[in-house]
């Protein structure tokens, strides 16, 4: 239950404040000096603190609240308070606010306007505590993870990117072949990587080839080896990468660009271990973890029948989805501060520049954009102009059924300044009704 507490060396007001709050489902506790009010605080769940400024009799410094306040904001730094104060000058509570209480009350206060305030912090409280909750589970899944799995000292903090090495490291335990999809740039091989540090043939060689960076006419050779003379140039024999991965895993990047020829070979090797070098008539045999990537769309290859069926369905037995970095923005902060390595600092523009990036060249482009801003920074400092980030242009779609400033002003009027009614008046919840009274420039009422 919604727990406020009321401190305040005066009964009457406790009394007050607590028939109040009681009629509004909110539990109230009454402390009568600071001493208890932080024993209260101890050893109960609250989720608002009402306190009084002072405690002593014909005292009105407020020195015994400011020292309360600290106290308090020592031991709970989130925890909402309102100040309460029946002087004529309010400078010490101002400060106070600025220093982070959450309101100050005039005595005799206004029993709507005060109930409006205690709602609104209980809301926040609310959501504070449950992005609390959340980070805490994060924080907790990375490090089951970590200490789970061999991560390759990859850094990561989104929950979809958490989910992409759960799986992957759950399937790196079997033999069947990955298929690893996502865009250019967003670390599909550290992904593969990460199986294969969790493999069974982990102790055997790792072995990476880029089928896009290879001219069609010689990645049969470079993938299957090739003896003397089967191609011009091929002064003598050489091993394939599957050779040299035996024992271990391969790693077939860009694997949408293999040519046909080399498709069916590789079928035949998924399927057997067996193949022969170009040139050769001699079967090999090997015993090799395949996983394969691609940023390309291969059931659309399929289709177009440039690339084939039964090996698109060999290859993607298990497939781990590598999503694009704008998709896992909690990531990117972590990412720049990894690529910056302590040379210099971000500042707070440069870390709102680097998240509204859509970052379409993914984890590689923050990467160079984060080396060229380290490079530059003489001052130890990333802004935003040595980012130089091109300019773009966030697509908003228009909503019809966006509530105005005037609807939202009637709304929050109507209910006597409480978020949670005026945003169910409105059909938006909370946490977006917010949203659209800071876009407004409006205050939550207090």
């Amino acid at each position: 239950m919604r727990t406020v507490l009321i401190i305040d060396d005066n009964p009457a007001v406790g009394e007050a404040l607590s028939l109040l709050l009681s009629l509004h489902d909110i539990r109230p506790l009454i402390a009568l000096t600071p001493e208890d009010g932080l024993a209260t605080l101890d050893r109960e769940l609250v989720d608002v603190v009402i306190q009084d400024m002072n405690f002593t009799a014909d005292t009105t410094s407020g020195e015994e609240g400011v020292a309360l306040f600290r106290a308090i904001r020592q031991r709970h730094t989130d925890l909402p308070v309102i100040l309460l104060t029946a002087w004529t000058h309010l400078e010490t509570a101002v400060e106070l606010v600025k220093a982070g209480a959450a309101d100050y009350v005039a005595k005799p206060w206004d029993d709507t306007k005060l109930l409006a305030t205690v709602e609104n912090l209980l809301e926040l409280s609310e959501s504070t505590r449950e992005v609390n909750r959340t980070r805490r589970e994060r924080r907790r899944r990375r490090d089951v993870l970590r200490q789970t799995y061999h991560l390759d000292g990859l850094v990561f903090a989104s929950d979809a990117m958490a989910q992409t090495l759960e799986l992957a490291c759950q399937v790196a335990r079997s033999h069947v072949p990955v298929l690893i999809t996502g865009p250019n740039g967003a670390g599909k091989e550290r992904i593969a990587c990460i199986v294969h540090a969790n493999s069974p043939v982990r102790n055997g060689p790792f072995v990476a080839v880029n089928c896009g960076a290879l001219p069609g006419e010689l990645i049969e050779a470079e993938l299957f080896g090739a003896d003397a003379g089967a191609y011009t140039g091929a002064n003598k024999a050489r091993e394939g990468r599957f050779e040299l991965a035996d024992g271990g895993t391969l790693f077939l990047d860009e694997i949408g660009n293999l040519p046909l020829p080399g498709q069916v070979k590789l079928l035949r090797v998924l399927e057997t271990g067996q193949f022969e070098r170009l040139g050769s008539g001699r079967t090999r045999q090997v015993k090799v973890r395949v996983l394969s990537a691609t940023n390309a769309d291969l059931k659309a290859m399929v289709r177009a029948g440039t690339f084939r069926e039964d090996l698109y369905y060999r290859l993607n037995v298990i497939e781990v989805n590598l999503p694009p970095l704008a998709e896992r923005t909690d990531d990117i902060v972590p990412l720049a501060e990894h690529f910056l390595d302590g040379r210099a600092e971000l500042g707070d523009a440069a870390r709102e520049a680097l998240v509204s990036y859509p970052w379409p060249g993914n984890v590689r482009e923050l990467k160079n954009a984060i080396e060229r801003a380290a490079l530059l920074a003489t001052d130890g400092v990333v802004t935003p102009q040595l980012l130089n980030l091109p300019q773009h242009t966030p697509a908003v779609a228009r909503n019809l059924d966006e509530p105005s400033r005037e609807a939202v002003e009637t709304a929050l009027h109507r209910a006597d300044g409480v978020v949670s009614r005026a945003a169910q008046s409105l059909g938006l919840s909370r946490q977006a009704l917010y949203r659209r009274m800071e876009r407004y420039g409006l205050a939550v009422q207090g």
